[in-house]
């Protein structure tokens, strides 16, 4: 094992949780994405065990969160189309 901390599989899943926190507090798929990366980053780390460099962790990193926010926003997106309207206030 090596002394840097960021090629520590733990660190990443611990960093992956409070992101997937953040998320709850703030919606909007934008942390979960972050999340999603950074769990990928940390399993890759768990199963592979490589001491990788921080540039190349952090590249991994973000191609994981945009991959993952990519998908997120296919999967949760409005039908093509179709346009959220609100007709009445909440406070009448």
């Amino acid at each position: 094992m090596t002394g840097a901390l960021w090629s520590t599989w733990w660190v990443w899943v611990a960093g992956a949780l409070v992101l997937a926190i953040l998320e709850v507090l703030a919606p909007g798929y934008v942390f979960l994405g972050f999340a999603i990366g950074a769990l990928g980053v940390g399993l890759l780390l768990l199963n592979t065990g490589l001491g990788l460099s921080l540039p190349l962790l952090l590249l991994i990193f973000a191609l994981l969160s945009l991959a993952a926010w990519l998908v997120m926003r296919r999967l949760f997106a409005l039908p093509k189309g179709q346009v959220t309207r609100f007709e009445d206030d909440i406070n009448d």
